[in-house]
């Protein structure tokens, strides 16, 4: 059977997982009575939930004399890595694009990512059922960014074909009343432009671009076989990325068909495999014939840019929600999680708190969300991006934004980002919807996505990518203006005490919570943080009153979800995180401790 290796690549959010369903189905890869659900890719509880891919996912069709190896890559900026290690392993990409949005930064970053690798693009214009779709002008913006980013000649006459793939239509005109009822348009247009796997001749090499990891084999890497051929229980050398040799037996092989990952007993050059047999296997070394040891070249791993803190919850409710609460527990989780993720570094920082270092606040956030459904309790401090001195100079990651808003909105947002360092290079205005083009410091990102939907409320649209390092500017940013509201006793929140402090900010508790000494119950309206009693009881006399006690009507809590928490909170602050709960605490809890370790500042 013939083969061809293709990646899906696109920003968030316009459509790749769905349109690989729909490719899955029009294959005819499933049963006529097997039960497929929607972004059956999506394979992890979050990436359902949230509608977007964490992690790259390998899948492989049959259609007509081919089989076709697909590698769904995630689409935000956070997990992009991923993508620069997928092109090693295709030969053509599958652009989807929406049909309104058109180019936006991830679309830039992913496209270059592919033509720096010279893999063949094809151009899916998706979404084209939107009555606001705009097909031709989509074409154009695609084209000037191929010429903007430099691409060849021949890359230029890239082939194009439109969907829904929602609706599993498609078809080669721009007009909607063309699209037929299937996929095989998209198919089709794979076989005929997708470069066959280049095969040469010589003995075996294998690279592992993406890790996995299984309870049972241990690590998994999952790559390309470039040349020769690999069997099950074959004894073959690894070239480690120190250049030093590891011989070992391949003990499981893996190949991909639909959603399914199948035992396959021999593989050749052109396949998209899994390996297992080697524990501590990494991305970018090389597996070889045993006396016939040749390295291909390193792959790139993206350096972390922001880092946290994750300790043992010291908070006086600890244990009461999770099952898993110790200093191990935590570490061996952590520990796990590089297993798979190469982006993600872990260092010990004391005995109970280690420095976990990601691509960003979603990647660690993610993470965090994980932990949490599986019964952990820890405490998080607030991301910090990491400095690097090069040439001896301290540099700082810098990141291009780009925000969609309506018009009534710019001025606040103009505002905002002047305080957090950030320039602006470009600003459009299309029908009342304004686009901003900025280079911002990750520091000055860190927080500004909830200020950003209160501004918006809720109608702007913000993306950032990773552009550079640049000279450290000493500019105090990403600090919380406004004060909080701390508890100063232990007990369960009256409804008296919260009516009674209303007027001093915004409370993120109901009655009858419990709360803690040196818990965040509120956002204070002023610049200092306030020390409050939410536990207290109104006082109960025998006399009558005059008049009828009212009833206390409270206005309703800030809910208070994960990303929320971490934006928030400052340095000296804290996110305590259960199964159940997501509570913002002091780091010193005793309030008269607190307030001498403040005044030494």
């Amino acid at each position: 059977m013939k083969k061809k290796n293709i990646a899906i690549i696109a920003h968030v959010d316009h459509g790749k997982t769905t349109l690989v369903d729909k490719l899955l189905q029009a294959s005819g890869t499933f049963r006529d009575n097997e039960n497929i659900q929607e972004r059956a890719m999506d394979s992890n509880d979050i990436e359902r939930e949230r509608g977007i891919t964490i992690l790259a996912k390998t899948t492989a069709i049959n259609y007509k004399d081919y089989r076709i190896n697909i590698l769904d890559t995630p689409g935000h900026a956070d997990f992009g890595g991923e993508v620069e290690r997928i092109m090693n392993m295709v030969d053509s990409v599958l652009l989807v694009v929406d049909a309104y949005e058109g180019t936006m930064p991830q679309t830039r970053f992913v496209l270059k990512k592919a033509l720096d690798a010279k893999v063949k693009p094809i151009v899916v214009v998706n979404k084209i059922d939107k009555p606001s779709a705009r097909p031709k002008e989509v074409v154009d913006e695609v084209m000037e960014l191929f010429i903007d980013l430099g691409a060849d000649i021949e890359d230029l006459d890239f082939p194009i074909v439109y969907v829904s793939a929602i609706n599993g239509t498609s078809s080669f005109s721009p007009d909607i009343s063309t699209q037929e009822k299937d996929m095989t348009k998209v198919l089709d247009l794979i076989i005929e432009n997708a470069p066959d796997p280049e095969i040469v001749e010589g003995p075996l090499q294998f690279q592992p671009a993406i890790l996995d990891y299984n309870e049972f084999v241990g690590r998994i890497g999952i790559g390309l076989v470039k040349r020769g051929s690999i069997k099950v229980n074959q004894m073959v050398s690894c070239v480690r990325i120190d250049g030093t040799i590891k011989q070992f037996r391949i003990a499981k092989m893996y190949g991909f068909l639909g959603l399914k990952r199948i035992e396959i007993e021999e593989a050749s050059a052109g396949d998209i495999i899994a390996i297992a047999g080697l524990p501590d296997i990494s991305v970018g070394e090389t597996v070889c014939e045993v006396g016939k040891e040749e390295a291909l070249p390193l792959l790139r791993i993206d350096e972390p840019i922001l880092q946290m803190n994750f300790g043992v919850n010291s908070s006086p409710f600890c244990g009461k929600d999770g099952k898993l609460v110790t200093a191990r527990k935590i570490e061996e989780r952590l520990l796990k999680e590089t297993e798979r993720d190469v982006s993600l570094k872990v260092e010990p920082y004391d005995n109970e708190t280690w420095t976990v270092s990601g691509r960003g606040e979603l990647h660690l956030g993610i993470l965090i969300e994980n932990m949490r459904r599986e019964g952990f309790e820890l405490q998080v401090s607030k991301p910090q991006v990491i400095i690097k001195e090069i040439d001896g100079v301290k540099c700082e990651p810098y990141e291009e934004l780009q925000i969609e808003c309506p018009e009534e909105c710019v001025g606040n947002i103009i505002e905002q980002l002047g305080t957090r360092g950030a320039d602006m290079i470009n600003m459009t205005n299309i029908n009342g919807q304004v686009r901003l083009l900025y280079n911002i410091p990750s520091r000055g990102l860190i927080g500004f996505s909830t200020d950003f939907m209160t501004m918006t409320k809720g109608y702007g649209i913000i993306n950032h990518s990773f552009k550079e390092y640049k000279p450290y500017e000493t500019v105090d940013i990403g600090e919380r203006k406004l004060g909080v509201l701390v508890s100063m006793e232990n007990g369960k929140s009256t409804a008296y005490a919260l009516g009674a402090l209303e007027d001093r900010g915004i409370m993120f508790i109901e009655p009858g919570e419990d709360v803690y000494e040196g818990m965040i119950v509120g956002e204070h309206s002023r610049d200092n943080d306030l020390a409050v009693n939410v536990v207290k009881g109104k006082n109960l006399t025998n006399t009558r009153s005059a008049g009828k006690d009212h009833t206390v009507v409270l206005k309703r809590p800030r809910e208070i979800t994960l990303e929320y928490a971490l934006n928030y909170i400052n340095s000296d602050e804290l996110v305590e995180i259960t199964p159940s709960h997501i509570r913002l605490r002091k780091k010193i809890l005793n309030t008269e401790l607190r307030k001498k370790h403040d005044s030494k500042k």
